[in-house]
């Protein structure tokens, strides 16, 4: 194709808007980009170093300060570049690799869809095994507080009283460890109110599901029922999760990260008003994980498809990725929200080059 016919097709994508929207099934909105795009690697304005395969994602000049304002002055400068690059694309990325986070809250205020979400946890291994069957792919769960169970029941063992009695199965016995107390670990046992109460079978022998797991859906439910015992800091446990505390040798989630793997971070919970830190500083810690390469990363926020700017977690997710979806604690069911988060792996993939 000619470089001028090429000019002409981006002319008339350029009329259409700043960026590409689909609607989903339920009214929101799946996007490759809602972030000013430059070609080159480089920087962001507030300091966040990005790199990208022919781009690089900027936050404007105050970072989620002026979140609003970056969504609607959103400008996409394209790189046409010589005709044999468009001619000949690099291979795909991702080699067959997909790591998967899930982030999910332990306040209180899940607790009245406890049983919708447990709902949704099959679907999203169903998604995942019919989309990635031929993926090597790691699941890790890590919760959104920095202590384990319920520490008011801890203190009351082995008689429990009040609220505590409500968790007749609570395990006294359990010593946690170090990594099961840890902002960001992998969860391997949930307790406290509507937490299995009990330890999590990972054929790994590690903090996260490999694949071959026996028993996938009910694992991945044992892991993802963190309870309603804790709290909601989860823009604050992505960025922990993904730190090199916790990814190096050694650390609680050793061997989760693989630098030719994409990552996909699901956060399910309400709005994020307790993270320590701001969203480009996890952003940040996210892009430095993956070596600063924005295309390597899925975003997937469960809360309020509006995005108020009062939530953080949704700020991390909208602002600071090209490839995002975010969708409703309110809708019905969550599976079908996730089936569309994942169609976003295939897109970044194909961006995405290993180095």
């Amino acid at each position: 194709m000619s470089t001028a016919r090429l000019l002409c097709l981006y002319m008339l994508a350029a009329c259409q808007g700043p960026s590409a929207v689909a609607s989903s099934s339920f009214g929101t909105s799946v996007t490759a980009a809602t972030l000013p795009i430059t070609s080159g690697a480089g920087s962001t304005s507030d300091g966040m170093s990005t790199s990208s395969s022919g781009s690089t994602t900027s936050t404007g000049s105050s970072g989620e300060d002026s979140a609003a304002s970056a969504a609607g002055s959103t400008t996409l400068v394209l790189d046409v570049g010589a005709e044999q690059d468009v001619e000949n694309p690099q291979p795909a990325g991702c080699k067959g690799k997909i790591d998967f986070l899930f982030v999910i809250s332990r306040h209180e205020v899940m607790a009245p869809g406890q049983a919708k979400l447990l709902a949704a946890f099959p679907d999203f291994i169903e998604t995942i095994e019919m989309k990635f069957a031929e993926f090597d792919y790691h699941i890790m769960v890590v919760d959104a507080d920095n202590h384990w169970g319920w520490p008011e029941c801890t203190e009351q063992c082995p008689t429990l009283e009040g609220l505590c009695g409500m968790a007749e199965d609570y395990p006294c016995d359990y010593v946690a460890s170090a990594c099961d107390a840890d902002m960001g670990a992998g969860t391997i046992f949930n307790a406290g109110l509507n937490a299995p109460n009990k330890p999590c079978e990972l054929a790994s022998g590690r903090r996260y599901i490999e694949k071959g797991q026996p028993e996938l859906v009910e694992t991945f439910t044992c892991l993802a029922q963190v309870g309603t015992s804790g709290y909601n800091r989860l823009g604050e446990a992505v960025a922990a999760a993904v730190s090199p505390a916790m990814t190096a040798p050694g650390g609680c989630n050793e061997g989760f990260l693989r630098d030719d793997a994409l990552l996909m971070v699901t956060i399910i919970g309400p709005p994020d008003q307790d993270s320590l830190g701001k969203p480009k500083e996890w952003a940040q810690a996210v892009l430095d994980a993956k070596h600063g390469d924005v295309d390597s990363v899925v975003m997937f926020r469960i809360c309020d498809a509006a995005c108020p700017i009062y939530d953080a977690a949704c700020t991390l997710t909208k602002y600071y990725f090209p490839y995002h979806h975010i969708e409703s604690l309110n809708v019905p069911a969550f599976g079908p929200a996730f089936d569309v988060a994942t169609d976003l792996v295939e897109t970044a993939c194909s961006a995405f080059i290993p180095g």
